[in-house]
């Protein structure tokens, strides 16, 4: 697959099955990641997906818009070789996650952040027995040791093509916790973009937002859509 913008030399688009997964071919030609590997999915649905980006292409081939494709890549370029490291940065992100940091004034942002972050945390504790720590301020704060175990556990349960959505989607939202809430189902991409905004939105109804910051809020909300879209393709 291409990395950069180039000229489209296909005319057909095939999904086509092994005994591997699924794959795509151009004009009867498989596809390959970026390093040369056969780009292979378990999920027909995936590939069907994938398969619409291929087509959607124009003159050029931008790889910009083929958002599912290049999770894909990622998983098979990245996650097989790197499963120990990946891991290691989402972890990292639990140690601050986002919903763990909460303000202290003004009262009506602290009883927003406590009305929507803590009921995930809650979720969290319930669903996988992690008890997070929360502060208030800007005072850091360590996780317990068990909670960080606990969450790795249940991260590295996961296979290389989830992995590599979900270690992006808590890229996306500074949060692991709220990557998981969407993995299993208790948010979808609205609400995770709407959870993982809560303070910038806050500011948005105080002061309101230049077309920078709304470009940028929008690329967030497409990127978490995507990345939820491929964990939900993946199960169907």
């Amino acid at each position: 697959m291409p990395t950069q913008i180039s000229k489209r030399f296909y005319k057909s688009v095939d999904v086509e099955v092994s005994e591997d997964g699924y794959g795509i071919s151009l004009d009867g030609k498989d596809v390959r990641t970026p390093v040369g590997a056969a780009l292979v999915v378990p999920s027909e649905a995936l590939a069907r997906a994938m398969a619409e980006e291929w087509d959607a292409q124009t003159e050029t081939i931008n790889p910009l818009t083929m958002p599912l494709t290049g999770i894909a890549n990622t998983a098979i370029d990245r996650i097989v070789d790197s499963r120990s490291a990946v891991l290691d940065e989402m972890i990292k992100y639990a140690e601050t996650d986002l919903l763990c940091y909460r303000a202290d004034e003004p009262a009506d942002l602290v009883a927003h952040q406590a009305k929507t972050w803590q009921p995930l945390l809650d979720w969290a504790d319930e669903t996988f027995g992690v008890q997070m720590a929360v502060t208030e301020g800007i005072m850091p704060i360590s996780q317990p040791d068990d909670a960080l175990t606990g969450l790795r556990r249940v991260v590295e349960k996961e296979a290389n093509f989830q992995l590599a959505a979900l270690s992006a989607l808590t890229a996306a939202c500074g949060s692991l916790i709220i990557a998981l809430a969407v993995r299993s189902g208790r948010l979808d991409a609205g609400q995770a973009f709407d959870v993982s905004q809560l303070d910038e939105t806050h500011q948005i109804e105080l002061w309101g937002e230049d077309d920078e910051a709304a470009d940028k809020r929008q690329r967030l909300r497409v990127s978490i859509t995507n990345m939820t879209n491929f964990l939900v393709l993946l199960e169907s």
